[in-house]
């Protein structure tokens, strides 16, 4: 069995392709599916000559052309540092078609591709992109939560912001009435203006943020963890326009903080007045973990992640899901990286 099929399953926006190209013999989809599981195996310069292939076919249309250079961009940057050049070329052809034709990056873009890639929106001042259909969305913005836990809990869960940063970025994804801000935007941004100074960024300059990324809401939380069986997690929404507080959520109880995130998730969305339809409230059920060691383990890998450290983030992310087999998020992170991990 394929061990990359199911990374196939998440980028599905990669292999959309026009009615017409799916009407030849040999489609554009099937060749960059042939691409990317080569890539899951390591075949990196056979799937650079499927995808090659693949651009072959006559008139293709803007996105199919865009679905290709991603996975030779994503190929070549994991032959080693000597082709990230030709990688980053790649995200330029993009850019040249359009840096907003479609939602990019995607998530099994390698981190200092995305990096790279919200530089190039930046020099074309399309570091927010809002397509037409979109005006009626809500875009929201989830800033790493504050750890104001005490004694060895400090320590311990000190990476657990990035973690719950990402769930709440991941379960608000699944609401089809809001729009998400990448998590990694909101740093690169942050980094870009050296805003992000040693400790927690404040909510001006979090909000001066999320008016450059286009943000209508910044969600900012936090939490603390006074013993083996007693945390706290708080959440609270600002308007970007005026910074008012407009929805205040949070939980105490046993430090069971991906249970918290998820009840949390849907307690703000009440209270932000977004509809939640029942599959989406099954959606958000899915996913998370009970144990905290992963939990724990999953946040580090995103550190390590972000510095662009992957074998050691795929470790992290492999040890989250060998701690629950029904972590989804982790298997999905370990199979990300594991082409990268060298």
């Amino acid at each position: 069995m394929n061990p990359f099929k199911n990374l196939l399953r998440v980028v599905p926006v990669l292999l959309i392709i026009s009615a017409a190209v799916w009407a030849q013999e040999i489609s554009v989809a099937d060749k960059l599916a042939e691409a990317l599981k080569l890539y899951g195996e390591t075949q990196f310069d056979s799937g650079i000559a499927v995808v090659n292939e693949c651009l072959k076919q006559p008139n293709l249309a803007s996105k199919d052309s865009i679905a290709a250079y991603e996975v030779l961009s994503i190929i070549n940057y994991a032959k080693g540092e000597e082709f990230l050049k030709i990688a980053v070329g790649y995200l330029d052809k993009i850019s040249k078609i359009g840096p907003c034709v479609i939602p990019l990056p995607h998530e099994i873009w390698p981190q200092e591709l995305r990096d790279t890639w919200y530089r190039i929106l930046k020099a074309k001042e399309s570091l927010s992109c809002t397509k037409e259909g979109e005006s009626g969305l809500k875009t929201i913005a989830i800033m790493e939560f504050d750890n104001f836990s005490v004694g060895k809990y400090q320590e311990q869960l000190g990476f657990l912001s990035k973690g719950l940063a990402d769930f709440f970025e991941h379960d608000f994804g699944k609401i089809s009435a809001l729009k998400v801000v990448e998590r990694d935007k909101i740093d690169f941004v942050l980094k870009e203006l050296e805003l992000q100074k040693s400790g927690a960024v404040d909510q001006a300059t979090a909000v001066k943020v999320g008016k450059i990324l286009g943000a209508q809401i910044m969600i900012f939380g936090s939490i603390t963890q006074l013993d083996d069986n007693n945390t706290r997690m708080i959440v609270r929404a600002v308007k970007v326009e005026t910074s008012e507080i407009i929805a205040s959520v949070d939980k105490q109880g046993k430090p069971e903080y991906s249970k918290m995130e998820k009840e949390l998730v849907g307690e703000l969305a009440k209270q932000l007045d977004i509809q939640v339809s029942d599959q989406t409230k099954s959606l958000l059920i899915e996913g998370g973990t009970e144990s905290l060691d992963a939990t724990t383990v999953y946040s580090k890998g995103l550190d390590y992640m972000d510095k662009y450290d992957y074998k050691n983030a795929y470790e992290c992310f492999k040890k989250a899901y060998g701690l629950d087999k029904t972590f989804a998020e982790a298997k999905r992170k370990m199979e990300i990286y594991r082409p990268l991990a060298g």
